[in-house]
């Protein structure tokens, strides 16, 4: 069975100095076409059309999206008026939204603590791990941290817990805080001294061999083949991780349609420029570009805002009382992103995921921002205010990302080439943030982990990162029941992505697009 995956990260690096992206799979609504004006923007042309193309409405649930193109004749002279252009129509594609499991309305906190999150990920993952051992070391015994023999093979399944020199201690930073000396935050924690040691309900013990802890994080859960040693150590000699979930057969597609991803536009900061992000606007909702431009345009059938949308000025976090006349300054940003977001969402769906700089709650799973904060986009049924991580599915594309935390985190407790191989680590270990609750905040479940990875995704997307970069990932299982992954690393600045084909090739700089269709 083979399945394949598109992981990607969003920076930047764009000339609008936002981190766009796009995936193919949604709604068409009306595109039109109507009398072009030119105007300059930033050294470059620009096609500014006179009216705009999917144009919703506001509404209830009920309200259905509509667009239609009036053209402009002069009334002088009509008959002779050459005849517009054919309207285009915008896309459509059936949404599910799938953020059910990442809800705590219902949850009540009395008190627990974390422990219950990490027996429920160790009980799930051991059942799914045991069933991989059979094909995977069917000779060895698989055994407990407390039922380890010297000198004898055997598997053992644990969590792992990392110990590391220089991780940041609430006490450290509590005694540093009357020191004359400031306190550096690298960012990185690793040392050379840093090692591993695995827990089970059992016991605990501590790892050597070829396990590399740089590798690895606390909260992650594998299997382990070795022998414990004379000094009381378990000398580990393979390894096995879950490897990627299994994943449904992706559908045949036959048309283009394409999902827009923006992250980090920190509306309010000294880097946002708002006519760059207007330009990004005009051209989503079909103000922008010649024909072919708006060709394209019209096949963009949602936007997903992945987080970090708004800056407000640390001044107002100091814990002091904000002065009455700064009190509507801190309103600002989010004000001006509404006006944006409104003149998206009157032209097609737009999902708004929160991010770690946005007024939302600080411990993951993030939960929707209130449409209270977005008066003006709220009164259309096109805007929907969606958790982090956010997981939907499109035409049957399954789509799942966050606003980058998880990654972040990882980067700053482990090592890797990029970051695109922290995203491909939690696909392999089948859980979106192994590292929450231990160095990344979350909410203490008694009952369940909502971060563990149970289906693959045919997009996993990662908001607010360094820079852009997209992979193509595959696996195949063979007989042994042994993923072998292989990699075919498909970076561009900005590309146009060809989900069913495999196929990868660049557009426009500032915007990627996943196409579902596997056509040139």
């Amino acid at each position: 069975m083979d399945k394949a995956s598109w992981i990607t990260t969003h920076g930047p690096e764009s000339p609008l100095d936002l981190e766009t992206s796009a995936v193919s799979t949604l709604p068409p609504q009306g595109l039109a076409t109507p009398r072009p004006a030119r105007e300059a923007y930033g050294g470059w042309s620009a096609i500014i059309l006179a009216d705009k193309f999917g144009r919703g409405e506001a509404g209830g649930a009920g309200t259905k999206s509509r667009s239609r193109f009036q053209p402009q004749v002069s009334p002088l002279n009509s008959s002779s008026s050459p005849s517009p252009p054919p309207a285009m129509e915008r896309k459509q594609a059936d949404y599910s939204n799938l953020d059910e499991r990442y809800a705590i309305q219902g949850e009540k906190y009395q008190g627990q603590q974390y422990s219950h999150i990490y027996f429920t990920r160790l009980h799930h993952m051991r059942n799914l791990l045991h069933g991989l051992v059979p094909a995977w070391k069917p000779h060895l015994p698989v055994t407990t941290v407390l039922g380890l023999e010297e000198g004898k093979d055997c598997i053992i399944v644990g969590t792992l817990y990392k110990h590391m020199k220089l991780k940041p201690s609430i006490l450290d930073e509590y005694s540093k805080e009357r020191s004359a000396i400031p306190l550096v935050k690298p960012h990185n924690f690793m040392h050379p001294d840093d090692h591993l040691i695995l827990e089970d309900e059992s016991g605990r013990v501590t790892l050597a061999g070829v396990i590399p802890p740089a590798a690895y994080v606390t909260g992650v859960v594998i299997a382990l083949h070795g022998k414990e040693t004379s000094a009381g150590n378990f000398l580990v000699e393979d390894v096995l991780e879950a490897g990627l979930p299994p994943q449904i057969t992706l559908p045949s597609i036959n048309e283009d349609k394409y999902v827009v991803f923006v992250s980090g536009l920190s509306v309010g900061s000294d880097k946002f420029n708002p006519l760059q992000f207007q330009l990004l606007i005009d051209h989503i909702t079909g103000h922008l570009g010649d024909e072919n431009e708006q060709s394209i345009a019209s096949n963009i059938v949602r936007v997903v805002v992945a987080g970090n949308s708004v800056h407000i000025s640390p001044r107002f976090f100091n814990g002091q009382t904000v002065a009455l006349k700064d009190q509507s300054r801190i309103a600002e940003p989010i004000k001006e992103l509404d006006i944006m977001l409104t003149q998206l969402v009157a032209s097609l769906p737009v999902d708004m995921m929160p991010g770690s700089n946005d007024p939302a709650n600080f411990s993951l799973p993030q939960q929707p921002l209130h449409r209270c904060l977005f008066a003006g986009a709220s009164t259309y049924n096109t805007f929907s205010s969606c958790s982090n991580p956010h997981q939907f599915e499109l035409d049957s594309v399954q789509f799942i990302g966050t606003s980058g935390q998880n990654i972040d985190n990882l980067y700053k407790y482990s090592d890797a080439k990029d970051k695109l191989e922290f995203v491909e680590r939690t696909l392999r270990w089948r859980h979106l943030a192994p590292t929450a609750p231990n160095s990344l905040g979350c909410y203490p479940y008694t009952d369940k982990d909502p971060f563990l990875v149970e289906s693959c995704p045919h997009v996993y997307f990662v908001g607010n990162q360094d820079k852009y970069e997209t992979q193509l990932l595959q696996a195949q299982f063979e007989e042994l029941g042994v993923q072998h992954v292989e990699f075919l690393n498909k970076l561009r600045f900005l590309t146009m992505l060809y989900l069913s084909g495999v196929q990868v090739s660049p557009i426009r700089r500032w915007e990627l697009l996943f196409n579902m269709n596997g056509k040139e």
